[in-house]
């Protein structure tokens, strides 16, 4: 069968020559299909799994779209205007896209800014007001800047929506809605959408706020890429560490990625990981952001060989050569299962999904292996399989203490060195119990 190359398509030479950097040579199956369509001005819904080159097709679209465009006189009042917003849901996955978007569209002289939470509000303000081509967003951050009125969105010419799927899942589709309806109508711009999964609450989005998108589906009845090898181990909770030493020292990966459903087993396992004398970080979403990139980095460049993340930054994290993918816990949500073990096996390459299954979490994995529609490989772990942890390990992660507040409008009562309360200084008599000044006959 033959291979579609971009240079067949009809796209400009400034976007080739972002694709000749990047290495890219033929489509992959989302490009081949949405592509002709997009390049043609049509809206687009398309379904694939994550790792595709979803990302690709709608950056080569946008860069496209605003090269044919001529660029639009400067607004009335002053304000900016960016032409082409992309949204994300995660602060993890818009900076991606922001990479991506810099290396395919380093030959097109656009400014794109990338605007999340967790980083300096007032730079990223004036980043926006000193004005933009493409504006890379998270929900949240970018309704707070809109509201203050210094930029507007009725110029955009390109709007893309990623994983839409998971803006439902983390409660998005408000601040979703709120932006479509302050964007350029609907027949004035072009719009494409992507997600894992285009269920019935996605394409009703399609519907209400795209121009009569054309679906576009990859292999929907196949939820895995088969280049994934899955394996299962029930296990019990009080062995389940021990296990994943000796699973990790026979698979030796190079670049493992292991899940947790709670943040406090995240610290839990980083910190035994670490005592045992793995080099190991963990991801939730109570790190401050700049840490969150600087232990991405560390592990994109192998600085770190081991990363620990909760479902939060799942779709966040994008980085290849991911070897392994180990769900220390069975994922609650079926989905999630899939875009967890979707970080390995990226663009055509080969990976492995372990899963741990313990007395905690077995209720899940029927739901998950009915949205899989199939079960999971199970193995039995030998006994040598189950190594010892080195002794004093380090002790569970203590939850951080508030400060005291005011109750009721009084501060907390003072405490003494030796932690004792100070001596009462007695009560004062009530006003029932004062005596009144009797009068004078």
């Amino acid at each position: 069968m033959d291979q579609t190359t971009f240079e067949s398509l009809p796209i400009p030479e400034p976007v080739l020559k972002g694709i000749r950097d990047a290495d890219f040579k033929y489509c992959m199956p989302i490009q081949e299909k949405t592509l002709p369509i997009s390049l043609a001005g049509k809206d687009v819904a398309g379904q694939a799994q994550t790792g595709t080159g979803k990302t690709a097709a709608f950056l080569i679209t946008l860069f496209t779209r605003l090269l044919k465009n001529p660029k639009p006189k400067a607004h009335k009042k002053g304000w900016a205007a960016p032409r082409a917003l992309v949204i994300a849901p995660t602060r993890e996955l818009a900076r991606q896209i922001e990479i991506d978007a810099r290396l395919l569209g380093g030959h097109c002289n656009f400014r794109i800014v990338c605007i999340y939470g967790g980083m300096d509000y007032e730079k990223q303000r004036n980043q926006i007001k000193e004005g933009c081509d493409v504006l890379i967003v998270t929900p949240g951050r970018i309704i707070d800047y809109y509201k203050q009125k210094f930029f507007s969105l009725k110029g955009v010419e390109v709007l893309v929506v990623d994983e839409a799927d998971r803006m439902f899942d983390m409660g998005f589709i408000s601040d979703l809605r709120y932006l479509f309806r302050n964007c350029s109508p609907y027949n004035k711009r072009l719009s494409m959408l992507f997600s894992a999964t285009l269920n019935f609450r996605v394409m009703e989005l399609c519907y209400e706020h795209m121009n009569n998108p054309e679906k576009v589906m990859i292999e929907p009845e196949k939820t895995v890429v088969d280049e994934v090898t899955q394996r299962l181990y029930h296990v019990g909770l009080h062995e389940k560490f021990n296990l994943l030493l000796g699973l990790l020292k026979q698979e030796a990966g190079e670049k493992v990625l292991i899940f947790c459903n709670t943040k406090m087993w995240a610290e839990r396992l980083e910190a035994l990981l670490q005592h045992n004398d793995y080099n190991a970080t963990q991801i939730s979403g109570d790190l401050h952001q700049k840490k969150r990139i600087r232990v991405l980095e560390d592990f994109k460049i192998g600085k770190t060989d081991i990363l620990i993340a909760t479902d939060v930054a799942s779709r966040g994290i994008h980085v290849d050569n991911i070897s392994h993918v180990i769900n220390y816990d069975v994922p609650q949500d079926p989905e999630d299962y899939v875009h967890r073990i979707g970080r390995t096996a990226r663009a055509g390459a080969e990976g492995t999904a372990i899963t741990l299954c313990c007395e905690n979490y077995a209720l899940h994995l029927e739901r998950v292996e009915e949205y899989l529609k199939h079960k999971i490989p199970v193995e039995w772990a030998e006994e040598e399989l189950f190594l010892s942890a080195k002794e004093g390990g380090p002790p569970p992660p203590r939850r951080r203490s508030r400060p005291p507040t005011k109750i009721g409008g009084r501060k907390p009562s003072p405490k003494r060195s030796d932690g004792k309360r100070p001596p009462s200084r007695g009560r004062r008599p009530s006003s029932h119990s004062r005596r009144r000044p009797q009068s004078r006959a």
